[in-house]
């Protein structure tokens, strides 16, 4: 029985090595220093790290530890003596609070290519705030161990019933009960492991003896008769004719239709029944057939999968269901926002890191249905953004949840009339922007146009205008040293003085001349930064150059593949005389003892660096 527990640990450490760190899960290193002159790290101070993590797991959504891998997942092992060892593995009793023990809390040391390394885990806790032994409480947040104030986690008594739903144990459920050709799709695809060892690993069963004792979880996500283990594993769709849902004599649901399966071909089925609604198809003025896309499919299907996964399933009378009006499209989900989870948060996409199913959103996360936790509202909100639509509108009552998507687009009434003007010319969205701030005749300064779009690069900002201009759209009615007169005579920055207009294509003339005025409209002054040290941040960059002047901004290029900075930046003053003594003085500038090279920036620093990722 020991070998066979030893084989499982191994199996487990090598699919997380090939995973990597995630919010269920961390590594972490028991040396520390500098490449060729590590150390092991002091053992308390390692203790204390422990503890934190796993404290932060359980406020959360529980997790696990690897401590002896680093975080490119290179196996380094612990190498303490046996008694230093037994001391680390006893650090969840020793530094977390005796008032909060950790729930349901694991760990093993587990030998692979002969270095030694330490498994931690805990589950999600109902239970208690958990604390340290010194007093701190800290929440898994994506990759991270933040610390949070204990009342933000507080709990009521629904919301542990809630909790603790997935996890529960259903002794009455065998393997026989689980659709086994759909499990097998992943074990075997993604982790080339069984069925069986796949739902252990996710923590969705446990072995006893002979025999696996299935979590309710697992029937829900991979149940090949799920009616039988929860009435209302389904999404229902209505279609209503208007904005609103009327009865009696007045009813107006046109459709009504709606599918029930485990949840992971519930995702499917579900999206197949909404996806025909999200499009329209009118009888255009061209005496042609014409569809018209009203919400973003991507947006919607992340609202669906965040409405199945985050449901309340102890609520077992009412499934997730999706009302389609005439103006807008609702995804309800039985039960609120967990009380730890605010509404403004969300909209402020600080990220939301909980869910009330550990089990499920951790499964559907590991088989890349979802995101990390916390993103799929943010995508949500750049869909919508991209396509020009309003925000969606989030509900919370005692109830449900509701997550609302309207038609109505980002423009008033005038700024559309205005827009179709231009509909025949090829816009990019900034352009657009620009287009609609001018709309009838307003004179827009340079500050305006940085504020509304977004700007933080210079050369973004004069290629916006060089595009316009060329495009026949944008003219200069102020002068720049008419805009100098002005702002002196109003004391205020001359980047504030309205100077620009956007007139009609229509007005358009064919013989516009070239004008200057946009090709040094701002005294901002940009540096490339190269041989920088691979763990530099933006931060330490900026502390290095602001003795030079303000320092408008840092472009620090990561690399897709590893996810770390390429050794090199872009450095932007406010003025060209700070970059200039920057510049002048590349020759003793250093970071982190390491000698930087300084040029002046060109066009062509930006795409050799960015053809080269």
């Amino acid at each position: 029985m020991f070998e066979l527990e030893i084989l499982r640990m191994r199996e487990r450490v090598e699919m997380a090595l090939e995973i990597g760190e995630s919010h269920f899960r961390e590594f972490k290193s028991s040396f520390e220093g500098p490449p060729g002159n590590k150390k092991m790290r002091d053992i308390k101070e390692l203790c204390s790290d422990i503890a934190r993590t796993l404290v932060a797991f359980a406020n959360a959504d529980g997790g696990e530890l690897y401590v002896g891998i680093e975080d490119d997942s290179t196996i380094t092992g612990v190498a303490y003596t046996d008694d230093q060892i037994k001391y680390i593995i006893e650090s969840p009793e020793l530094y977390v609070h005796k008032s909060t023990p950790l729930p349901s809390l694991k760990k093993k040391v587990v030998n692979i290519d002969d270095k030694k390394v330490l498994y931690f885990s805990v589950t999600k806790g109902i239970n208690h705030v958990y604390i340290t032994s010194d007093g701190k409480c800290l929440q898994r947040k994506d990759l991270e161990s933040v610390p949070i104030p204990p009342e933000e986690i507080e709990l009521s008594r629904q919301e542990q019933v809630s909790r603790e739903y997935d996890r529960q144990f259903v002794d009455s459920a065998s393997l026989s009960d689980l659709d086994i050709d759909l499990i097998n799709s992943f074990s075997r695809e993604l982790y080339r492991i069984s069925a069986e060892k796949f739902l252990q690993y996710l923590e969705l069963g446990e072995f006893v003896g002979e025999r696996i004792r299935l979590k309710r979880a697992a029937l829900l996500l991979f149940s090949n008769n799920p009616n039988r283990w929860h009435p209302r594993l389904q999404v229902r769709v209505i279609k209503v004719n208007g904005t609103e849902l009327l009865s009696g004599e007045d009813y107006n649901v046109v459709i009504d239709d709606e599918v029930s399966d485990c949840i992971v071909k519930l995702i499917e089925k579900g999206w197949e029944l909404i996806r025909p609604h999200l499009v329209e198809t009118k009888f255009s003025t061209d005496a042609l057939f014409r569809t018209q896309v009203m919400y973003p499919e991507l947006a919607c299907k992340e609202a669906l999968i965040n409405a199945i996964a985050h449901r309340d399933y102890s609520v077992e009378g009412r499934g997730v269901e999706v009302y389609i009006f005439t103006d807008r499209i609702e995804f309800v989900s039985p039960g609120e926002l967990l009380s730890s989870i605010k509404i403004d948060d969300i909209i402020k996409q600080k990220g939301v890191h909980q869910s009330r199913n550990t089990l499920i959103a951790r499964t559907l996360r590991e088989i890349g249905y979802m995101r990390e936790l916390g993103e799929g509202f943010k995508r949500i909100f750049k869909l919508l953004d991209d396509n020009e639509l309003m925000p969606p509108e989030l509900i919370s009552t005692n109830n449900f949840f509701k997550v609302v998507m309207h038609q109505k687009t980002v423009y008033t009434k005038e700024e559309k009339l205005w827009l179709e003007n231009f509909s025949h010319i090829p816009l990019t969205r900034d352009e657009k922007t620009v287009v609609r701030m001018g709309c009838y005749g307003k004179l827009l300064s340079p500050q305006a146009i940085w504020d509304t779009v977004g700007i933080v690069d210079t050369d973004y900002y004069r290629q916006i205008l060089e595009s316009l201009k060329k495009k026949g759209l944008l003219i200069s009615k102020v002068s720049k040293s008419e805009a100098m007169s002005i702002a002196k005579a109003k004391n205020i920055n001359k980047k504030s003085v309205p100077r620009f207009l956007v007139q009609l294509p229509q007005k358009v003339q064919k013989d516009i001349v070239e004008n200057h005025e946009f090709d040094d409209d701002s005294d901002y002054e940009k540096l490339y930064i190269c041989n920088l040290p691979y763990e530099t941040d933006e931060s330490e960059i900026c502390d290095l150059f602001s003795k030079y002047g303000e320092v408008v901004s840092v472009s620090l290029p990561i690399n897709r593949e590893t996810s770390k900075p390429r050794g090199f930046a872009f450095v932007e003053f406010d003025k060209r005389e700070s970059a200039e003594k920057a510049f002048n003085d590349r020759k003793n500038i250093y970071l982190k003892g390491r000698k930087i090279y300084i040029q002046r920036y060109k066009r062509s620093n930006y795409h050799l660096s960015t053809n080269s990722s």
